[in-house]
């Protein structure tokens, strides 16, 4: 292969990639990537860059090969929307070398986790690639992203917002298919595109954050949910039983103009404006439009099917705390999750509002912590608190915005927010309102995700697109939550979080 130049600056950055010591072979991908690649856009040198990238994969060791193939998939997707351009077409040359690593490497290890990310850009050699990967040893889950990212958009026959973490982890049956196929007829021909390519580049993240994540740390670990709360799949919700609610007369408030509500069979009624809350399903609906479904936001018609909250906390959950907390390792397990939540709200006397509850898994954990005190389950998308119903009937179940909690000043003794905050649309005035509803020591317990320390995997985190964040997901800072919930009256009593999570204990100050 002729080797083009390269600009001093990137000769100098791979030989040291090269030639470094194991120990800074991280550091050193990450200086060279920054030369070629910022925030998901290709610079000035990364074009005459590629071939000596390409050149170098037949001198490199496995863990350098496996960082050259990873910044190669880094600059051919630097063209994702624009379906290909003059750096992919430069990586594409290199596909006889790229072959080798997916055939030859070990099975689930590093160096195949990076050249199944690069390969799964270069669409136009799909038939090439899916030959070699027949012959390779590869996981369904593994190989069925690497089929969907090559795949092209048959808009007779796709299936969208069913494919992450991966194709093979959503076995779709009759009633899904039929489900899926009502509202993707509905698309424009612009929306199909979109999120077509938005899921796909969901993919593409996952796959990229698995293969750096292997590179510095062995091949990742699948963590099981071992606990009592596990694998529980509801079955059909039970009648309504407004007592349910009117237990908690002295919490709940009118969303709209915070007057007390009162309570008949068919629902609620505010003492204030008279509005009317009806409780479909056994769900108290306070949302007054704060959840009215928007027929143009397919992501969140994908989420929209009955049972999901079921595959949620099996599937997609555990998937996403892979990828937001770097939890590739199992460092922090669902067991984990409950003890924490047992510990920090065992001691709170009074209700306590799980927001963001979903299908209540943690709300289980957290009924039982708090005991005698009774506890509220908060949520907007209606499927997800249907499986909540069904799965824990006692508990009072509202739906409503988590952006004006229906519940008076002062009344709660806790509030528990496991794994939402980075999916509401306003985080800071989510915090502000737990800190209206806390009473004066109440307790506010906080699990969520920082950015990642390098601009790697950082883009991968900010890439995934889910209901709530089509755009990509919006993590934190941690003093970025410190400084919100000492505005909202909370101070920090306990803190920590492995990886990139962010777990918190704050208590609502005396004022």
């Amino acid at each position: 292969m002729t080797v083009a130049p390269v600009a001093t600056t990137t000769d100098v950055l791979l030989k040291d990639l090269l030639d470094t010591t194991p120990a800074f072979v991280d550091t050193a991908f990450l200086r060279l990537a920054d030369a070629l690649w910022q925030s998901g856009e290709a610079t000035g040198e990364a074009l005459p860059a590629v071939p000596a990238l390409v050149a170098a994969l037949q001198e490199a060791d496995e863990v350098r090969k496996g960082y050259l193939a990873l910044l190669l998939g880094l600059l051919a997707e630097t063209e994702h929307v624009a379906g290909g351009g003059p750096v992919t077409t430069s990586v594409r040359a290199g596909i006889e070398h790229y072959l080798p690593l997916l055939t030859g490497a070990r099975p689930g290890g590093p160096l195949q986790l990076a050249a199944l990310y690069l390969l799964s850009h270069l669409g136009e050699e799909r038939d090439v690639i899916l030959a070699a990967a027949a012959g390779a040893d590869l996981t369904p889950d593994d190989r069925t992203r690497l089929e969907r990212c090559l795949q092209p958009l048959d808009p007779e026959n796709v299936v969208l917002g069913r494919v992450w973490p991966s194709p093979y982890e959503w076995q779709l049956g009759d009633e899904e298919l039929a489900f899926d196929q009502g509202w993707i007829a509905s698309l424009t021909e612009q929306q199909l595109a979109a999120t077509w390519s938005s899921d796909t580049r969901s993919v593409l993240a996952y796959t990229g954050a698995k293969a750096l994540w292997a590179l510095r740390n062995g091949a990742p670990t699948v963590v099981r949910d071992t606990s009592v709360h596990a694998d529980v799949r509801p079955g059909e919700p039970p009648a309504p039983r407004i007592e349910e609610f009117s237990r908690f007369a002295d919490v709940l408030r009118c969303p709209d103009c915070r007057s007390t509500l009162s309570f008949e069979e068919s629902g609620a009624t505010c003492t204030g404006c008279a509005s009317a809350y009806p409780l479909p399903s056994g769900v108290l609906d306070l949302s007054v439009g704060a959840g009215d479904h928007d027929d143009s936001d397919v992501l969140q018609n994908a989420a929209g099917l009955r049972g999901i909250g079921f595959h949620y906390e099996n599937v997609l959950r555990p998937a996403f705390l892979r990828v937001m907390g770097q939890n590739w390792g199992g460092t922090i397990t669902p067991v984990d999750e409950d003890a924490y939540l047992t510990e920090q709200l065992a001691a709170v006397d009074g209700p306590v509002l799980d927001v963001a509850a979903g299908a209540g898994r943690w709300t289980a954990v957290v009924a039982e912590a708090a005991g005698d005190g009774g506890v509220l389950a908060l949520d907007l998308i209606a499927p997800m608190l249907a499986g909540l119903r069904a799965r824990l009937p006692e508990i009072a179940t509202l739906r409503a915005s988590a952006l004006a909690l229906p519940v008076a000043d002062g009344s709660l003794a806790g509030v528990n927010c496991w794994n939402a905050l980075q999916a509401l649309p306003d985080p800071k005035a989510a915090i502000d309102e737990i800190g209206r509803a806390l009473r004066p020591g109440g307790r506010f317990t906080l699990l969520t995700f920082r950015w990642g320390s390098d601009a790697v995997y950082r883009y991968f985190q900010g890439s995934h697109a889910f209901p709530g964040s089509p755009d990509g997901i919006k993590l934190f800072e941690t003093e970025q939550i410190r400084t919100w919930l000492n505005e909202a009256g909370l101070s920090p009593v306990a803190e920590s979080g492995p990886g990139t999570f962010v777990i918190i204990t704050a208590e609502k100050r005396n004022r």
